[in-house]
């Protein structure tokens, strides 16, 4: 049976993996013949769309007055928006992403009331932590439990900003009495970990289901020749262990390491830099498209020392398709992804030592590192395919009442 699904985010344009899944399950649905109709909220950077008329304005996050403040606990006009989306289409089931901030729970009653079976891929913690990372200070923190989200005032969880953190904790509560977790018929976690987290603090097991993010690999040429540096990409923040990775490369001279992303860190990673005279560890900026595809291909490994309960690790499985191990932290999703000793290694998050023994180890080794790259793009072929995707969304489809 084709039909149609309705796509909801917050962005329709690539900031992170998050939105990269959502085009890409987007196009997995189209490229099966299902129709796909998109809601999000108005953006400059935003591709562009037969739907975005219906696209509703979002609260200003960089100058917000009172109004945006109050849009990002409940939007009005998406809400507006959504019923006349839907009173134009008749989509059969919706599959929602990273859809608060700028479309809130306000949305979620229009699609209830239509009877439409809505589905939701966890892609971070905000069900449970009031700013999404189950991380505070700096530090793994889940004193809020999934529900005592009053917690995180004192703490300061928001960028140690009582305000923000007010805000985040008002945002939270609100999304419960809407129906956060009550009105989703269906969550896809994206890893083992973030369901085993969700159900621990209170999402009913029977309605959560792991469904990993995956990749196309069909148009990319594994590389067969030793890479020449260390590699991360991604978002350039302190929770991603960058600063463990700066140390860890720090004596590593044989070895290049290449940071490519940009984040609230940047410029204090450049400054560290250059204070040590760290020539052989360079800022890249922002890459993407063929930049970054060749950036990744030339690599000796990819490197992701996350120091969060990383939900995923979509750069990894990227890095597989181009036949590059990868070294990651034992933390999160990654354990899932990396077989440790086959298609790369795993360390225990946050030790230096450890992650420069397994750096050094990778050096010294070229041609073993292109073995376990291969065994890493065997693994993509095999396991985290766009059929396999296909084929376990479908069914969560089926649990949310989507699909007769």
């Amino acid at each position: 049976m084709k039909y149609k699904v309705l796509s909801v985010g917050q962005n329709y344009h690539i900031r992170g993996g998050s939105d990269r899944m959502m085009f890409q399950t987007n196009q997995i649905l189209a490229d099966h013949g299902h129709a796909v109709a998109v809601f999000a909220a108005q953006d400059a950077r935003n591709q562009e769309s037969v739907w975005s008329r219906y696209f509703p304005a979002a609260a200003n996050f960089e100058k917000p007055a009172l109004i945006d403040l109050a849009r990002y606990v409940y939007s009005f006009p998406a809400a507006r928006q959504m019923k006349k989306l839907l009173d134009d289409v008749s989509p059969d089931i919706a599959h929602l992403h990273i859809y608060y901030g700028k479309l809130t729970t306000s949305i979620l009653r229009s699609l209830k009331d239509a009877g439409i079976p809505i589905v939701q891929s966890l892609h971070e913690y905000k069900l449970i932590c009031p700013v999404y990372t189950l991380v505070s200070k700096d530090k793994i923190c889940e004193a809020c439990q999934g529900r005592y989200f009053w917690r995180a005032i004192p703490r300061k969880c928001n960028r140690q900003s009582l305000a923000r953190t007010l805000l985040s904790v008002t945002e939270s509560y609100v999304s419960r009495w809407n129906g956060a977790v009550e009105r989703i018929d269906h969550f896809i976690a994206v890893s083992d970990f973030v369901r085993r987290k969700v159900i621990q603090y209170g999402v009913p097991s029977d309605k959560v289901t792991t469904v990993c993010n995956v990749i196309d690999a069909s148009g990319i040429q594994p590389n067969g020749l030793p890479g020449k540096y260390f590699l991360y990409f991604g978002r350039l923040e302190r929770v991603k262990g960058l600063f463990t990775l700066l140390e860890a490369a720090s004596s590593i001279t044989e070895a290049p390491t290449y940071i490519v992303g940009e984040g609230s860190i940047k410029a204090e990673l450049q400054k560290r830099i250059e204070e040590r005279g760290l020539t052989h560890i360079k800022l890249l900026g922002f890459k993407t498209g063929a930049e970054l595809h060749d950036i990744i291909r030339g690599s000796l490994c990819t490197i992701l020392p996350a120091e969060w309960y990383e939900p995923w690790g979509l750069t990894i499985l990227e890095g597989f398709a181009h036949a590059r191990p990868a070294i990651g932290s034992r933390i999160g999703g990654i354990p899932e992804i990396i077989t440790d000793g086959v298609d790369g290694s795993l360390f225990e998050a946050g030790n230096v030592v450890a992650l420069r023994e397994k750096m050094v180890w990778m050096a010294k080794r070229p041609s073993r590192a292109v073995e376990m790259g291969f065994e890493g793009r065997l693994k993509v072929e095999r396991k985290f395919t766009m059929e396999n995707y296909y084929s376990q969304l479908m069914d969560v489809y089926r649990k949310a009442g989507g699909i007769l």
